[in-house]
């Protein structure tokens, strides 16, 4: 393996986007995933193992300053899989004498219950993937507090923007229909303030975790519009940009969502998250542009950039 400075376990969405950020700082990477291929240029190394082999994962890393961790079993797996994915991470991490970003969610801290959610916020939840998550982030400001291994810990909130998919709640679902001028379908009330995390942002907020002196040991929110709008709003701006006045717009609620889950596992393990979208979901991300002056793409850009990279795919 050649020389890489900083190593991204997991080449989905959040993966390449962190690559993104990093290449435009000059900086040398390293990609690894399960199959030894990603869409990258034919000079950028990709190393193909399981991550939840620690001797793979070591030798994966080795010579890293900076290891990120944004690895993302498939929605049904995560109990079976995603700690057993962080455990391989932070061996590789801690065997290197390397910096761990980890890419997180905010499920830990449950229901906002009417306020914004910042990171000093109570893990509260109550649904099993949120829990899960608590665990894991736990065992990682351990392992930083016990001197193993500097950890700096990045949350975002629903994602959306180029390769989001049908993982975006912005993406799949919505994106192709306003290009076409029929109706987009979302998950839960459009008609609640829910924050959404643009993914370069978040590329940039991983990249500036793993280089700024004053991030580890901290849990950082990814930058966020502070403008938060609901979701029909943010549909109907996609709309505009692709020449429509308004968003045509079908919504499914939590009902609907356990009917399919019957047929269909993925949206079975939707359902308890769907109280996201019960109340306000605002997701404050102050701290890091504050503190380390990394602010979020303005929603109406982002959006654009986002109906542009779904122009261009083939």
């Amino acid at each position: 393996m050649t020389t890489a400075r900083h190593v991204v376990f997991g080449t989905g969405a959040i993966g390449l986007a962190t690559y993104d950020a990093l290449r435009r700082r000059g900086e040398t990477v390293r990609l690894v995933n399960r199959s030894g291929h990603a869409p990258v240029p034919d000079d950028v190394e990709v190393v193909g193992g399981d991550a939840r082999d620690a001797a793979f994962t070591t030798a994966a890393a080795r010579g890293a300053s900076v290891v990120y961790q944004t690895l993302n079993p498939p929605y049904t797996q995560w109990t079976a899989q995603f700690p057993a994915l962080q455990a391989g991470v932070l061996a590789a991490a801690e065997a290197a004498g390397a910096r761990l970003v980890s890419m997180e969610n905010v499920y830990m801290y449950g229901r906002p219950n009417g306020q914004p959610l910042t990171e000093d916020r109570a893990y509260a939840a109550h649904t099993t993937k949120g829990q899960l998550r608590a665990r894991m982030a736990r065992e990682l400001l351990a392992a930083h507090q016990a001197g193993r291994v500097e950890v700096a810990i990045g949350r975002a909130s629903d994602y959306f923007g180029p390769r989001g998919g049908a993982q975006s709640n912005l993406g799949d679902r919505v994106v192709p229909a306003a290009l076409a001028g029929t109706t987009a379908s979302v998950l839960g009330d459009p008609d609640q303030p829910h924050t959404y995390t643009y993914v370069p942002d978040i590329g940039e907020g991983l990249a500036t975790l793993g280089g700024h002196a004053d991030a580890p040991g901290e849990v950082w929110h990814l930058p966020n519009d502070p403008d938060t709008k609901t979701t029909r709003q943010l549909v109907d701006v996609i709309y505009q940009h692709a020449g429509h006045p308004r968003g045509k717009l079908r919504a499914m609620p939590a009902l609907v969502l356990r009917v399919l889950g019957l047929a269909n596992p993925t949206l079975r393990e939707l359902v308890e998250m769907q109280y996201q979208f019960a109340e306000p979901f605002i997701v404050d991300s102050s701290k890091i542009a504050t503190k380390l002056g990394v602010h979020a793409t303005p929603a109406d850009q982002a959006l654009l950039h986002t109906l542009n990279a779904y122009r261009a795919q083939p």
